[in-house]
């Protein structure tokens, strides 16, 4: 098994390097000029699936954790997390900068009349609430609070993969995929949740002597 000392100092910038390749390769694909014929459409969406995959990414890491039983998975999940977050930020900004050049007028009537873009909105509020709240102080503070917030991961995960459905309109398969990769985490966490309970509770048959 990798010890804590390899999680930090190999998996870790690993994890980081594979986080930033995305970015990379768009950047080097706008200065190439081989963003297609909607550049800043390209730009927009590819930002918004990748922030949506590293998000699934970290929903993945409690069940890896529990079916390896290896606890340094944990430490990647904030990581994938923070890392889904930056690339929504991208994502939203590319759609106030490059999409509206700062027309906040034009951006509020937007996300008041088309339901993917109040949608997205909705998702990015979640996000932002739960990176603010991710800090050690915020965790001391909230206390058993936190991990109840924290839950709404998965309500923004639905929300994302919603925008996404409706903003693609035609090809639909793979927000689908999108969606059942998070319905079968979420199912795995009631399942397990579940099954911790029962373990619980004590058995209401008399024992026999």
């Amino acid at each position: 098994m990798i010890s804590d000392t390899r999680t930090s100092w190999v998996l870790k910038p690993a994890v980081h390097a594979a986080c930033i390749f995305p970015i990379t390769l768009l950047v080097w694909a706008a200065f190439t000029d081989n963003l297609g014929a909607n550049p800043i459409e390209a730009i927009n969406r590819e930002l918004g699936e990748w922030a949506l995959r590293f998000l699934l990414m970290a929903l993945a890491i409690t069940p890896l954790r529990q079916l390896t039983r290896w606890n340094g998975f944990s430490r990647l999940r904030r990581l994938l997390g923070l890392w889904a977050f930056a690339y929504v930020s991208l994502h939203v900004s590319s759609y106030i900068v490059l999409d509206h050049f700062f027309n906040w007028s034009d951006i509020w009537s937007d996300i008041v009349k088309r339901t993917f873009i109040t949608v997205g909105m909705f998702a990015f509020v979640l996000l932002l609430s739960l990176a603010i709240t991710s800090t050690k102080g915020w965790i001391r503070r909230l206390g058993k609070r936190w991990q109840k917030l924290h839950r709404l991961v998965y309500l923004a995960s639905f929300a994302g993969v919603v925008h996404f459905y409706m903003m693609v309109k035609a090809d639909t398969r793979e927000p689908l995929i999108y969606g059942g990769i998070v319905i079968i985490l979420l199912g795995w966490r009631v399942v397990t949740a579940l099954l911790r309970r029962l373990r619980r509770v004590p058995s209401s048959h008399p024992q026999k002597v």
